[in-house]
């Protein structure tokens, strides 16, 4: 997931974490150059769908320069076909419907509503490998449709402010017991409108309730998960929120942070941090999508116990250069970056380079969030070769509990967003930077 704004960045789900590092594909955000490696032409057939001709299409929509129309969207049942025809293919001899015959004549597993079979010989040829990852991938499809409820404001729910210090919230467990009236919460979203049309025009049949409450509580820690890996980073650098207005710097923020972001969407710091003296997060990348965030940072302190998002459009070395060194811009407190993928191939990092060697010089505490263990293996080599100082590296307790595919080759085992962190501060060889704090 090349991150820095330096490179397209890797998909939510996308990357091939199964893989070694050296091996992983270089994809972006929206899995295009992942598809297209592992079903050929597929990328082609989304933009087929959406009554577009090319990526730029695609992405000058994301960024809101052009209207709905341009998808040929008429209907909800058009939306979720749509959705489901970017995920039609063989998921054994690979072909796309065109390819077949009869492009009618894929059928999708009874079991998890997920991967196609062109027929009964591909679909027996495959099962040993699906069987392993059959009920994961049910839950996969399934959050994939109830995603749809964050976009009508149905997910998240209200949430309360934490009885509990920060601290002694351990993870999910702990976030949920603080929350009032949870299952009235989810029932009433379960009986909602949209999630009615949802299954209305699906073209899947509608789960059981007690399923699609399991699915929205997944996605509310989906949502939830970065800004509350954001407070796990200042707890983990002994940065206190009720001391000092505080900035944090997202570096290498693309559409999977800024896609129809909300100005209230990381208001659980809030919560988290009651009382907090301001927070402003200001989201840093190339591809920052334009919306309600696209504003400049402030030039003063953010206002006392509120979350100010602002963003700028750009690499990162350029805006410290262009903002911070100018002070049109704070310098930040904590640097997070949401899976930056730097590991995944040398162009990658070479487009990353600049930012990290940045960060390491300037000593700024950095929060990275990765998919997995391998991953996280190969990032930490990088790291290390780079002389950059680890000060920290672990499971996040805020992991998203949603389970993604990983690309679109789905029979491997799902990965879940942010579910590890590295912690790093400065340089290996320079004295004095402090530890991380006992308890984490």
């Amino acid at each position: 997931q090349p991150n820095s704004g330096a490179a397209p960045k890797t998909g939510r789900s996308k990357k091939a974490l199964e893989e070694p590092a050296a091996r992983a594909p270089d994809v972006d955000s929206l899995g295009f150059q992942a598809m297209d490696r592992n079903v050929p032409g597929l990328s082609h057939v989304i933009l087929q769908k959406l009554n577009m001709k090319s990526y730029e299409d695609y992405k000058s929509a994301m960024d809101g320069r052009k209207s709905g129309s341009d998808f040929g969207i008429r209907t909800y049942f058009d939306m979720f076909q749509k959705m489901e025809d970017t995920f039609k293919f063989c998921v054994e001899c690979k072909k796309l419907p065109d390819a077949l015959p009869d492009p009618k004549s894929l059928r999708r597993c009874k079991r998890c509503q997920n991967v196609y079979y062109c027929g009964v010989a591909c679909q027996r040829a495959n099962w040993p490998l699906h069987k392993k990852f059959c009920k994961k991938l049910k839950l996969v499809a399934l959050d994939r449709l109830v995603e749809w409820l964050v976009f009508t404001g149905d997910i998240p729910f209200p949430t309360e402010t934490w009885t509990k210090p920060a601290r002694d919230v351990k993870g999910w467990e702990d976030w949920f017991s603080m929350q009032e009236q949870l299952e009235e919460k989810l029932d009433a979203i379960v009986a909602g409108r949209y999630m009615t049309l949802l299954w209305a025009n699906a073209g899947k049949p509608r789960p059981e309730d007690a399923e699609l409450r399991e699915s929205i509580r997944r996605l509310v820690t989906d949502f939830h998960s970065r800004p509350l890996t954001i407070g796990l980073g200042l707890r983990l650098f002994g940065i206190d929120p009720l001391t000092r207005p505080l900035t944090v710097h997202v570096v290498g923020a693309s559409h999977v942070e800024t896609l129809n972001t909300r100005l209230t969407d990381y208001d659980e710091l809030t919560r988290m941090f009651p009382g907090h003296q301001g927070v402003e997060m200001v989201m840093v990348g190339v591809d920052v999508v334009d919306g309600p965030i696209m504003r400049p940072p402030l030039t003063t302190l953010a206002p006392r116990g509120k979350v100010y998002l602002s963003s700028y459009k750009g690499l990162y070395h350029d805006f410290w250069e262009s903002h911070v060194e100018t002070k049109l811009a704070a310098r930040p407190d904590l640097v997070v970056g949401f899976h930056p993928g730097f590991h995944a191939c040398p162009d990658l990092l070479a487009g990353w380079l600049p930012t990290l060697l940045l960060l390491r010089d300037y000593r700024l505490p950095v929060l990275f969030t990765v998919y997995s263990e391998q991953e996280l293996k190969a990032s930490l080599q990088i790291l290390v070769e780079l002389e950059t100082r680890v000060v920290g590296y672990a499971s996040n307790p805020f992991a998203s509990l949603r389970p993604e595919q990983v690309h679109s080759s789905p029979n491997k085992a799902p990965v879940y967003c942010s579910s590890h962190y590295i912690a790093l501060l400065g340089a290996e060889d320079l004295p004095g930077a402090e530890e991380l704090e006992d308890d984490d």
